[in-house]
């Protein structure tokens, strides 16, 4: 399983999504991890960032041009993500609803530009969302947080997949211990905490036990056992 993009997310004005902007979350990618430089590389078009998802041996992440390479996961980031993906999977049989691990990109078009992410776990249910390599309106992600990738997962991916009309949930699961953080499009979004009890996702009209999601995941002991 792949992980996620060597970078990590900067502070961001507070806007709502309307105001995400691949470019300007790409130069807060340069500026928080002191990448920025004089002579910068020709920025890649998607055809161009695309040709070469097919072709290289990395997969990539794209933003405003830019691309950042992703890394190897934890065995718990992947057993946390494999346990939703299990328990989901039988739900959603005869319905137009498609679940993709890792994998699959998919495409934020915003402000006049377009990013690429592969989010842990895509559920894509509108029968007309059907490119080859990636889906555009999904109904369901998911990301498992890791230290490296969380400020990404809460801060430049909040705003680039609360931008998609038809997201209805955005759910990020902690590695670390068991925790999930729902946010639920309604009349606006709004987060939900959980440590223990099910977690209901709209999306599918479905509640999952935590205990689920986290079954023969060898979370760490806490700090003062």
């Amino acid at each position: 399983m792949r992980g996620k993009a060597v970078v990590a997310g900067g502070p961001l004005a507070p806007a709502a999504a309307d105001l995400y902007h691949p470019r300007i979350i790409a130069a807060i990618h340069a500026e928080d991890t002191h990448m920025a430089q004089t002579a910068r590389r020709p920025l890649l078009t998607v055809d161009e960032y695309l040709q070469g998802e097919l072709t290289g041996e990395l997969r990539h992440e794209y933003v405003g041009g830019e691309v950042y390479a992703m890394v190897g996961a934890s065995d718990r980031h992947g057993l946390i993500a494999l346990n939703l993906a299990t328990a989901l999977r039988p739900h959603l049989r005869g319905s137009d609803c498609q679940l993709f691990m890792s994998d699959m990109k998919l495409r934020v078009d915003a402000a006049g530009d377009t990013a690429f992410y592969y989010p842990d776990l895509l559920l894509a249910c509108d029968p007309t969302d059907r490119e080859t390599y990636y889906r555009s309106r999904p109904c369901l992600l998911v990301e498992v947080l890791s230290e490296t990738t969380e400020r990404i997962d809460r801060r430049e991916k909040l705003y680039a997949y609360t931008a998609i009309p038809s997201l209805q949930e955005y759910l990020l699961l902690s590695q670390d211990r068991v925790e999930a953080e729902l946010r639920r499009r309604g009349d606006g979004w709004h987060a939900e905490r959980l440590t223990q009890g099910s977690l209901r996702l709209d999306c599918l009209n479905l509640e999952i036990p935590l205990a689920t999601i986290y079954e023969d995941v060898p979370l760490p002991l806490p700090p003062d056992i």
